[in-house]
């Protein structure tokens, strides 16, 4: 008898076939970050005051600043209120001017903006601030409740009906909520289509990396993996780039959309697992797929040797802390771009750049060490480096220039490799920029967990 490993080979382990299955598979990625720039990019706490046009109806000529001094009480240290306005009076206008206003509420005909980063962000379109600030948090919660929902529900539906149905119905789900998301016309619909946003997401992406992962060999299984990283690596790069173009998280919902309308076309053309259809005894369908395969691939494969293949797959406990671990250090950090004390824009460059190299020589380092020890070193420095987060207080940020910020990205990068770095790292603001240089160990670490349980029949992840 012949194992699936062994047609592999024949056929060819890393092949034209899986090749174009693998670009097909991954090119969502590129664009997968972009579903976090709606919560990310928000500037949570914006200049701005109640909006008070009330009393224009009593004195239409008012300038702004009389408007505000008239309506808009003052905080101790002088500054406009941002969440309180005088109640509104029937008065004349010099009747207010006489005997002002004194009595308080919050802002009831919403906020008036000003000095903002972004044209628009779900904070200012959907008022989320003072009492509604802590939606914020909601939001962002509500996303990864999607992701981890969809990957719990998928990843067995991919055990019973495959992995290429598992990975089309995401896509669409996907698709069509990113969409919605961008229309949505208050914050409790844009809840319900994000948290489907985030169901459609986590399905896809362990799918789509399992899909792609059992038709590649062994020797070249890690590339499955890798690759995917690599796409959104230089996706969070262009997301960058995007948003200080547009700054208008709507139309960036809109432009995410349009290549993945382009995946709902070929989605239907990604062949099925050859590895999942000889487990369910599906012989016949599976054997036309890897004649397919040998064809594209130039490796014509023998029938004596089909007729000897049984699928050998290895049943395995999936370890969810570790899948867990993982994500926990990636989004506490990725969320929380906006307290680094630098540019949004350049933190969000600063992961993709780092991400770039590092899914790189993993992909080299995982051939000459293996996964078990590269995976042992990523949860350990990962793990002491978030930890130096916290050990630093507040009061000893510090303000880097920008060429010195650039200039300790290249040193911090090239530390990364020697385990006694973290005894120089002092300063709040240079332990959050070396965690960015965790994802080199991150991204291992997810290569270690997608390389071991390829081809395991549990699909949880």
């Amino acid at each position: 008898m012949t194992d699936f490993g062994e047609i592999l080979r024949n056929i060819g382990e890393f092949g034209l076939f899986q090749k174009i299955t693998l670009i097909a598979l991954c090119f969502p990625n590129f664009v997968q970050t972009f579903l976090y720039a709606s919560f990310v990019f928000i500037q949570s706490d914006p200049d701005r005051h109640c909006s008070t046009d009330w009393i224009l109806s009593a004195a239409p000529n008012l300038t702004s600043e009389e408007q505000l001094n008239l309506t808009v009480p003052r905080e101790e240290d002088g500054t406009f209120s941002k969440c309180e306005m005088f109640v509104p009076v029937s008065w004349d206008i010099d009747t207010i001017r006489e005997y002002r206003l004194n009595e308080t509420t919050g802002c009831q005909d919403g906020w008036v903006y000003g000095n903002m980063l972004y044209k628009a962000t779900i904070v200012t379109d959907f008022d989320l601030v003072c009492g509604q600030a802590s939606l914020v948090e909601v939001i962002q919660a509500v996303f990864m409740a999607g992701v981890l929902v969809g990957s719990l529900m998928f990843g067995p539906f991919a055990e019973s009906f495959g992995r290429k149905r598992a990975t089309q119905i995401p896509a669409v789900l996907l698709s069509v909520f990113t969409v919605t998301t961008a229309l949505c016309p208050n914050v409790y619909l844009y809840l319900v289509s994000l948290f489907l946003v985030g169901f459609g997401a986590g399905g896809y992406r362990v799918n789509s990396i399992i899909l792609s992962t059992e038709w590649i060999g062994t020797s070249k299984r890690s590339w499955g993996a890798c690759v995917t990283q690599l796409f959104s690596a230089i996706g969070e790069c262009v997301l960058a780039g995007m948003i200080y173009g547009i700054r208008n998280w709507r139309l960036a919902q809109l432009i995410t959309a349009v290549p993945l309308a382009v995946l709902i076309i070929y989605i239907w053309f990604i062949p099925e697992s050859a590895r999942w259809l000889l487990s369910r005894g599906r012989k016949e369908e599976a054997k036309q797929l890897i004649v397919k395969a040998a064809a594209i691939n130039k490796h014509p494969v023998s029938e004596s040797l089909l007729d000897k293949v049984v699928n050998h797959i290895h049943q395995g406990s999936f370890q969810e802390h570790r899948w867990f671990s993982v994500n926990l250090s990636i989004y506490s950090l990725y969320l929380d771009m906006e307290s680094f004390g630098l540019s949004i824009f350049v933190t969000q460059l600063v992961y993709g750049v780092f991400e770039v190299p590092s899914v790189l020589l993993s992909m080299w380092l995982l051939d000459i060490f293996g996964r078990k020890i590269l995976f042992i070193a990523t949860l350990l420095i990962g793990g002491v480096s978030s930890i130096l987060i916290l050990a630093v207080p507040d009061s000893k940020s510090l303000v880097i220039s920008q060429n010195t910020f650039y200039f300790c990205l290249i040193i911090m990068f090239m530390f990364t490799f020697i385990n006694y770095l973290f005894h120089y790292v002092r300063l709040r603001h240079f332990c959050h920029i070396f965690s960015c240089c965790v994802s080199f160990f991150l991204d291992m670490g997810w290569l270690y967990l997608y390389g071991l349980y390829a081809g395991v029949v549990s699909n949880i992840g």
